[in-house]
């Protein structure tokens, strides 16, 4: 007998560690400290959004299989703050045999959402739930945080990125992986032990990519007014030739590929190509909106308001 009756695989309710309380970014504190949240209307600093990426993995590998390391996207749209002490669940829906495409999502314990996505098997990936956003946004008019980026504009330079298990990871993640591994809310052996790994080697956690392709970020030079305190929106982390690898020397590129406004953001959109170290083979790249708070920088409204 067969169902056409839509199945969801869900993982345990996890509480995720804040780990961003001392970062810091263009001299001061960012939206993860209590302090300045509070300042900007928030009721305590939130866990960085790729940190629920952890969640999928164990559900997406049973999906798909060790293809998901070597191919796999997740596209995901930040739909609410989480703070340490609140538990998260994970959750897909298991698409038909063959299928390289499907839903997932991430709840609180109460069922508030915290974001939506798809994940999809390459190298076919279709439109990714962040493509099709990106497709809808209308021309930002009259940007002031933001109104020396342009769409196309690159970083300054190449940058050669590289984690380590015990490399600290500077100003913008102030920790390294051994001690996030200490605490990630999904832990495997392909994290930390090479003879464990499919690959010989271990990889790099899929939130962690995150941070390998942010932490040297400042290098591009994007020339963003502020200081002004910004977040994640929306986030796509895409294997091309994965999985990346604990120790292994990459070369990045970033591109501004799109910019908007809301009633109390401004954002850029970066696509991140992240390339062997000669930079001649793409092995991932990343897809961020970089949402900037009108209300952190200094006299937002008076600047902004028509002559």
């Amino acid at each position: 007998m067969s169902f056409d009756t839509p199945l969801i695989i869900s993982g345990p309710l996890r509480e995720p560690r804040q780990m961003l309380a001392d970062q810091e970014y263009g001299g001061h504190s960012s939206i993860h400290d209590d302090a300045m949240a509070e300042k900007l209307g928030f009721r305590a600093g939130p866990i960085e959004g790729p940190t629920h990426f952890s969640l999928f993995p164990p559900l997406l590998s049973q999906i798909w299989g060790q293809a998901w390391f070597e191919r796999g996207c997740i596209s995901s749209h930040y739909l609410n703050m989480v703070v340490e002490g609140e538990a998260v669940r994970a959750f897909a829906e298991v698409p038909p045999p063959g299928a390289t495409r499907t839903r997932v999502w991430a709840e609180k314990a109460d069922g508030t959402p915290v974001l939506e996505a798809s994940a999809s098997l390459g190298p076919d990936h279709g439109q990714t739930l962040l493509e099709t956003r990106m497709a809808a946004l209308r021309p930002a008019q009259d940007l002031l945080i933001l109104a020396d980026l342009h769409v196309g504009m690159a970083g300054a330079e190449d940058e050669l990125v590289c984690m380590a298990p015990e490399q600290h990871m500077g100003a913008l993640y102030p920790f390294s992986l051994s001690q996030k591994l200490a605490v990630i809310t999904e832990t495997s052996p392909w994290y930390s032990d090479d003879a464990t790994s499919p690959w010989g080697r271990a990889i790099i956690p899929l939130e962690m990519v995150s941070v390998l392709a942010e932490y040297s970020s400042r290098i591009a030079q994007f020339p963003v007014r502020g200081p002004a305190v910004g977040l994640f929106a929306d986030q796509e982390i895409r294997m091309i030739d994965g999985p990346l690898f604990v120790g292994e020397t990459y070369r990045i590129r970033r591109e501004i590929v799109a910019l908007a406004e809301s009633r109390r953001t401004e954002s850029y959109w970066v696509r991140t190509r992240i390339f062997d170290a000669a930079g001649e083979r793409q092995k991932a790249e990343m897809l961020l909106n970089h949402a900037t708070l009108k209300d952190s920088y200094a006299g937002y409204a008076k600047d902004a308001a028509p002559v």
